[in-house]
Parts: C-alpha cells; sequence; structure tokens
C-alpha cells in the first residue's frame, strides 16, 4: 500500500480512527485435489483427476489433509452454516474519515487468522498516540481487546454478549458516544471487500500460494483506493 505521507497528499487521512475486517478469499483449487497428506502422487484408488467424488462421512482436516494443486490453502467455514471452501483470508484496515484502506495483508484461513493478522497490522499504524479501531463481533475476544489497549488503541468492536463469559467490551468502552459513532462507520470496512469481488479479482483469485494472494489483495485495494479518491475529488467539486 502507499506510505502514509503519499495517502496525506491526497486527501485529509484519519490519523486517529480505523476500523478492521476480513473475508474469505477462495483459492483456486478445487475439493477434489484435498487429499490426505500421506497418500502418494500415484494412488488411484479415487479413479483418477476427474472422476466423481463423495465426501459425505469422510473426514477431512487441516491436519491430516491438504490440497494437491495449492498446499499453502487451507479448508475453511467462515460461519457454521456455510460450505467449506480451500481458502485465504483477506484482511484490511480503513481509516473512518473517508473509508481508504491503510493496512492490507492476506493469511491462511483459521479460526485465528482473522484477529491475530488485524492486531500485526494495527501495530504498524504510525504515531503513539491514542487512537479507536471498529470492529464485528469476530473480535470481541479479551485477546484482542488487550492487545489493542496495549498499543494505546481503543477498541470499540460490537459487543458480542453471548460469547462465553460475556462480552469483553464493558461500559467503560460501550457508553462513549464515541463507540456509537464507530459503530456506524464501522461497516465501511465491508465496502473495498465488496467491490474486490465484484470489480477486482478476490473473489477467487487465479494464484497460488499465499505470497501471490497477498500481491493480488494489496493490488485490488490499491484500485479501490485511486477510484474512492476519485469519487471523492468530484465531490468536492
Amino acid at each position: 500500500m502507499w506510505s502514509w505521507p503519499e495517502r496525506k497528499a491526497f486527501l485529509a487521512v484519519s490519523e486517529d480512527h480505523f476500523s478492521v475486517d476480513g473475508t474469505l478469499i477462495q483459492a483456486w483449487a478445487s475439493q477434489k485435489s484435498f487429499r490426505p497428506k500421506d497418500e502418494k502422487d500415484d494412488d488411484n484408488s479415487r479413479g483418477g483427476r476427474n472422476a466423481e467424488c463423495d465426501f459425505h462421512g469422510e473426514k477431512r482436516s487441516n491436519k491430516t489433509h491438504e490440497s494437491r494443486t495449492d498446499p499453502e490453502s487451507r479448508n475453511y467455514k467462515k460461519s457454521k452454516n456455510s460450505e467449506a471452501r480451500l481458502a485465504y483470508l483477506g484482511h484490511s484496515v480503513i481509516e473512518n474519515r473517508n473509508g481508504l484502506v491503510v493496512k492490507t495483508k492476506a493469511s491462511f484461513a483459521d479460526g485465528y487468522g482473522e484477529r491475530e493478522t488485524a492486531i500485526d497490522m494495527l501495530a504498524e499504524l504510525p504515531g503513539g498516540h491514542r487512537k479507536t479501531v471498529g470492529a464485528d463481533k469476530n473480535y470481541d475476544t479479551k485477546d484482542f481487546v488487550d492487545s489493542c489497549r496495549a498499543m494505546k488503541i481503543t477498541p470499540h468492536v460490537a459487543r458480542n454478549d453471548k460469547r462465553k463469559g460475556g462480552s469483553a467490551i464493558d461500559a467503560r468502552t460501550s457508553h462513549h458516544e464515541g463507540y456509537k459513532v464507530s459503530m456506524k462507520v464501522r461497516k465501511r470496512v465491508e465496502e473495498p471487500f465488496g467491490w474486490g469481488k465484484t470489480i477486482g479479482l478476490i473473489r477467487q483469485v487465479k494464484v497460488r500460494g499465499l505470497d501471490r494472494v497477498n500481491s493480488v489483495l494489496n493490488m485490488t485495494f490499491i484500485g479501490w483506493n485511486l477510484t474512492r479518491i476519485v469519487n471523492l475529488q468530484e465531490q468536492s467539486v
């Protein structure tokens, strides 16, 4: 992504208020390629590469299986009711004033990738002053909240009161007017992902390997930023 001075040169970018989110990026690999790790390449027991396969009842996990075409992808469900797909995770941090992406990164798809990668990206934001970060309920964990506070970042995370042990966000944070504003503005973080999956190339990438997926994600959000800047400039005329 652009350096901070380059971004500020175009328009006033917020240095204080941010939002973070992640999305599923479908890998360039099929479920047929998700095979046992100890299976030999010349094992034709499944009837060849184009054979019909029925995986019902078969235990398939990332510990025992991997894709033969993209070994770095992971079989992953975004939610309990969704279909498992070979995928990566894409992450972004936006500044809340204009909805520009200031940090982005791809990661392996697992249950911790969204929060861990978010912490890494937030740690790279310039300046030691206090900031805020908005996020959805998936980020309402003690580890994420504590990590943000250790970096002088106030976590404006949507409360997940149904979580075991209750929400990690208490009234000290949620009663502030700034928290309510972040809850509304944070939804802007979904717009670059929507654009990237309809106009860009991240609904299903056509490259393999984490490094290449990360490059496609970065290029996609550079395109989003350029498009967003043009729109903002036209609105200001």
